[in-house]
């Protein structure tokens, strides 16, 4: 039987505990938020000893299922003062499933100043005093952890961003090339920071295969739900071939490219920094177009970007940062954008909070537009440094929108809004207004049907219909979190009417049960309105649901666009 293995840093004791009936169901994105509601005090703050730290592998991760090796992590947010789940590839989710852990679940904090690492197996968790690795850089972390403990240790670990409690520091993951994958959004590696944990590392010794209730059905519905994903043109062909920077091009036709810190809807050198040239770039230096994030990824749509003479720069290159470092900043050197995802990664920040917040820097004469040279300076030498501007730097866009009195700062919830312009894709705009997240395309990611015609399509210029496409993707997006599922299952669910109950027949036959597509549908609904429950006693409220002014008043090009959703249309979205 599954097991939550519970660490207390305040006293530095352990324990292995029976997981509660009420959790029995629960995986992934609904158990971590389930925890952080029942165990943070929404109104704490969020570096204290009172917030908690947990992380889920997902309803189906460990299986043999395709695409389900993700892992949550949850907490009270210090940048967005709610709840938060961000969601990761790499190695430790099936680790943690294997070894038949439910939930890793970290509170308290030290009294001391003394830092740890903790080593969790199959018998528990171990705390261990950390003096060698402080200050150090996550590559050289799992380069250490590695020569410590063998090359098979999962690794779960922060950056100088995190043991700074930097409120845009994420938690990085090992991935199956001893690389990074990150838990990105909402500050989530200063909450790690603030238990004073440099890294988590995972010993696979003991672990067994997941136990399928019943196999021959688990494995007629796991074919089924393969070859929707193989079958469908965009997790099949589309991000296979061009990863997640397909979108560059694809946004700026549409003219949702945010370029300049969200002044126009198009950018110039977008050729330069796009899904076609980084392909091609890639093939010639010798990298990978396919790339897996994790065992089991059939989509593939990571890569390895190498350098000039063919050495590794870095891995999982995310439209979202490219679009971010690249249009939004005005730069189109896409080998310096590879450099700063390089850096980003070492120094454990999120990658899209970071990208808006050198738009939101440039806005405030900080570094030039299109400086590159200067962004990875300012990376280096003052973010990974930790120097007083670093600080406010690793704080997000909204710190230095703060800071130096700009007014022009996307972000809602204080999260940075990433990649799409909700003036021209008025969809992601209900999703990014209204997540219990902040900001966040994932939580109900619209351009799946107001931009690719994924799911139908709703007119992303019109308002008509999008309150609803953002609140039945959010609601669906809650329940895949839960599943261990990468977000991207949900292109073929939406246009293969056989993926959908496959995935339901894979979670029944696991577990013996027998959900319906309704039972998942208010899994999801449960889950929503749980998160916005804490948002509220912490003390978010409707009036938090909105998008900066800015993009009422400035129309943005070529299709001279504005946000022209009311606050009673907007509050329509929690009608369910």
């Amino acid at each position: 039987m599954d097991k939550i293995f519970r660490v207390n840093m305040t006293d530095l004791t352990t324990k292995i505990e029976e997981v509660p009936a009420a959790w029995a169901g629960l995986g992934g994105r609904a158990l971590t938020s389930t925890i952080v509601a029942a165990e943070v005090p929404p109104t704490c703050h969020a570096l204290s000893a009172q917030n908690v730290l947990c992380f889920a592998p997902g309803l189906l991760t460990g299986t043999a299922a395709a695409n389900s090796g993700r892992l949550s992590a949850g907490a009270k947010s210090p940048l967005t003062g709610g709840i938060k789940e961000s969601n990761a590839g790499g190695t430790a989710a099936q680790m943690l499933a294997k070894l038949g852990i439910k939930a890793l679940i970290i509170e308290g904090a030290p009294k001391s100043g003394t830092w740890y690492n903790l080593a969790v197996g199959i018998n528990g968790v171990t705390i261990n005093e950390e003096k060698e690795l402080l200050g150090a850089g996550n590559f050289a972390v799992i380069d250490a952890v590695e020569q410590r403990l063998g090359k098979k240790t999962g690794v779960l670990t922060i950056g100088i961003a995190g043991e700074l409690k930097m409120t845009a520091a994420n938690i990085s993951v090992k991935d199956p090339d001893s690389k990074i994958r990150s838990h990105g959004r909402g500050g989530l590696g200063a909450v790690m920071g603030s238990k004073q944990i440099k890294f988590i590392s995972i010993d696979g010794e003991g672990a067994k295969p997941v136990t399928i209730a019943d196999p021959e059905k688990f494995k007629t519905a796991a074919r089924a739900f393969s070859k929707a994903l193989l079958d469908h043109p965009v997790s099949g062909e589309g991000l296979p071939t061009y990863g997640t920077n397909v979108l560059v091009n694809i946004l700026n036709e549409a003219g949702g490219l945010p370029t300049r810190n969200f002044t126009v809807g198009q950018f110039e050198g977008h050729d330069k920094i796009s899904g076609e040239t980084m392909h091609d770039t890639i093939a010639a230096r010798g990298g990978k177009v396919k790339h897996g994030c994790h065992a089991g990824c059939i989509i593939q749509c990571s890569q390895v970007y190498n350098d000039k003479d063919g050495k590794y720069v870095t891995s999982g290159f995310e439209y979202e940062t490219i679009w971010g470092l690249g249009a939004d900043c005005c730069i189109d050197n896409l080998d310096d954008i590879a450099r700063a995802d390089n850096l980003m990664d070492d120094i454990g920040i999120d990658s899209i909070e970071t990208a808006v917040m050198f738009g939101v820097a440039m806005e405030a004469g900080i570094l030039n537009w299109g400086d590159s040279k200067e962004m990875l300076r300012l990376l280096t030498e003052e973010i990974g440094k930790g120097t007083a501007l670093g600080r406010i730097l690793g704080g997000g866009a909204g710190s230095v929108g703060r800071t130096y009195g700009v007014t022009r700062v996307p972000v809602v919830k204080n999260q940075g809004i990433p990649a799409y312009d909700p003036r021209s894709v008025k969809g992601i705009g209900v999703t990014y207004a209204t997540s219990t997240m902040g900001a966040d395309h994932t939580s109900g990611y619209t351009i799946a049907t107001n931009i690719l015609n994924v799911g139908g399509y709703v007119d992303p210029l019109k308002k008509d219909g999008q309150v609803e496409l953002s609140r039945n993707l959010q609601i669906a997006t809650a329940a895949v979190d839960s599943t261990g599922m990468c977000i991207f299952v949900a292109f073929p669910a939406l246009d293969i009417p056989e993926c959908l109950p496959a995935l339901i027949d894979m979670i029944n036959a696991r577990f013996g049960i027998a959900l319906t597509g309704d039972d998942v549908t208010n899994l999801g609904k449960h889950v929503l309105k749980l998160e916005r429950k804490f948002n509220q006693e912490a003390g978010l409220t409707n009036v938090h649901d909105r998008l900066p002014d800015f993009f009422k008043t400035e129309p943005v090009a070529p299709h001279n666009a504005v946000w022209d959703f009311t606050d009673a249309e907007l509050d329509e979205f929690w009608n369910f």
